[in-house]
């Protein structure tokens, strides 16, 4: 294993409280619903995006009770545009099961809030040290960053072993005085210095309050750590999307498959090419296809290509690839939509 440095912790608490983020409207409370709440949206998430999420859906849904009691479709509907929708779906069930299997109250400790949909180990250690101080370490993209070039950690992080021994190094390093006082601000330190100190490019190490302690930084190659082998491949998929509108301007809109793309919502039926768009259709609509422009979306692991597809319908397009319904365009904000289906209604 890696030396240790010795006074670690107390830097990182001692920095975040004269440095760190310390306004962000999650912080300052011991509520693990708002910081549960946060945490699941901050996931692949910038900040600046999760705030205005974050406030409307606490004025939707002030307490777990609330979103547990809410219907999936309006949650989706409200986290539409902040992506990776099996957050949404699993923060629901989450809700449901703290107030059915918990009495309305999470669990005061890290294993125990493991158990509940959504929330592995890091979020689960985040939420027991904010909100209950225990010892538990978290251990996220931007903190595994910071630890391995603060241990000079070379171990390729792609082998469950080496990962299994970082976890180990993190837990060693958490505060040992004071701990109910000391570990929510050692978390957040953590956080904040792989958020705006410790970048993947270009690190602020003459900023940094363990610029000391830190191997990478003497060997004068930060951006070395962490080693990462396995790199998820890249993937490419077009998809055409039918626009069906009727004479009022209602636009028909199916509910997606509980698995795969864009899961269990709203969406313009999806075809894999435009013979099987043009062959949902009555024979008589297929002259009157207009094509639109072509327009890329890139997911975290996919380029989507999208072929929208307009053609105005006096029925329902029935033989199209599932049941759906005509929505007016005052319906749409009440409704799940991916994020392009929604730009592309928009316009």
């Amino acid at each position: 294993m890696s030396v240790l440095p010795a006074g670690f912790a107390g830097r990182v608490i001692r920095w975040q409280g004269t440095h760190g983020r310390n306004t962000l409207p999650w912080q300052n409370t011991c509520d693990p619903y708002r910081v549960w709440l946060s945490e699941i949206m901050l996931q692949q998430t910038q900040v600046a995006t999760v705030l205005d999420y974050y406030a409307r859906f606490l004025a939707r849904f002030p307490d777990v009770r609330a979103l547990a009691a809410a219907e999936l479709d309006d949650v989706l509907a409200l986290w539409s545009g902040l992506g990776y929708y099996s957050r949404a779906r699993n923060m629901h069930q989450c809700a449901r099961d703290v107030v059915a299997l918990h009495g309305g109250e999470f669990p005061r400790n890290a294993q125990e809030l493991q158990t509940l949909p959504g929330i592995g180990r890091s979020t689960a250690a985040a939420i027991a040290s904010f909100c209950f101080g225990e010892r538990v370490a978290i251990l996220d993209g931007n903190v595994k960053r910071v630890l391995t070039r603060v241990l000079g950690y070379g171990a390729d992080l792609a082998q469950a072993s080496s990962e299994r021994e970082l976890w180990a190094l993190a837990q060693e390093l958490l505060p040992r005085r004071a701990v109910r006082e000391s570990m929510p601000r050692y978390t957040q330190g953590l956080m904040d210095l792989g958020a705006t100190i410790c970048l993947p490019r270009n690190p602020n190490c003459l900023l940094c309050p363990v610029r000391e302690l830190c191997a990478a930084r003497a060997e004068g190659a930060p951006e070395n750590y962490p080693v990462k082998t396995r790199k998820l491949k890249r993937s490419s998929e077009a998809l055409w999307l039918l626009r069906a509108s009727n004479r009022d301007g209602s636009v028909w809109l199916e509910k997606r498959p509980l698995t795969g793309i864009w899961a269990g919502l709203y969406c313009l039926p999806v075809f894999e090419s435009r013979d099987a768009l043009q062959a949902a259709l009555p024979q008589r609509s297929r002259e009157s296809l207009d094509d639109g422009e072509p327009f890329l979306h890139v997911l975290t692991h996919k380029d989507l290509h999208l072929h929208p597809v307009a053609v105005e319908l006096a029925a329902s397009p029935v033989q199209a690839a599932g049941q759906g319904a005509w929505f007016a365009s005052e319906d749409l904000p009440q409704l799940g939509l991916p994020a392009p289906i929604r730009r592309l209604l928009q316009d």
